[in-house]
């Protein structure tokens, strides 16, 4: 199977990484990841966008870190965005909000991990579109294309809104596989290898 995989230094930032079979037995199966950053200097780093965490809630969340009100007036989805840093909260979100240490990502997304942004969100407001990960996932420099590449880990796709912000976790793996017109039962865990 060929790759849409290039050499640019930011070729994926802002795109979809889609985990193959090959990752079957680990912690990323069947994962959908949004892509914030990508560089050959500074590898890469994105947030698991569809798997949920069982605990705590977002309500028990912003009652822990004192965000008012309580309930707040907005909800939006929580997710565990990666093995790293799985205490560390990251609000991805449309560009339409953000400070000056927000990362942006493209010019639809931004990444924030101050909690300004949640006690926006909180009383109503901050931007149109977020989801709060609990942690996330990164790569070496060079880690991520042996993986696409090598290992046949990883399949890229587009990322639209509904895919990153969608309510409905369960299927976004098969959405994100639709989108670049592969059929889940077509794969298995020797893709790419004849």
């Amino acid at each position: 199977m060929a790759s849409d995989f290039t050499t640019s230094t930011d070729a994926l930032t802002g795109r979809l990484l889609i985990s193959s079979p090959v990752l079957g037995d680990s912690d990323f199966a069947r994962s959908v990841i949004y892509l914030c950053a990508h560089s050959e200097k500074d590898g890469a780093m994105g947030l698991i966008i569809n798997k949920r965490v069982p605990h705590p809630t977002l309500e028990t969340l912003f009652d822990q870190l004192e965000i008012t009100p309580s309930p707040p007036k907005r909800r939006i989805n929580l997710c565990a965005g990666g093995p790293v840093e799985p205490t560390r909260g990251f609000v991805l979100h449309s560009a339409d909000w953000q400070r000056d240490d927000s990362l942006v990502v493209n010019n639809e997304n931004c990444l924030t991990a101050s909690l300004d942004i949640l006690h926006e969100i909180a009383k109503g407001e901050g931007p149109r579109q977020a989801l709060l990960a609990l942690g996330h996932a990164s790569w070496e420099p060079g880690q991520l294309e042996d993986e696409i590449i090598r290992q046949n880990a990883w399949l890229s796709a587009p990322a639209s809104d509904d895919l990153i912000y969608g309510i409905n976790h369960l299927s976004k793996w098969r959405k994100a596989l639709a989108t670049i017109n592969i059929d889940p039962l077509s794969l298995s865990n020797l893709v790419g290898h004849a």
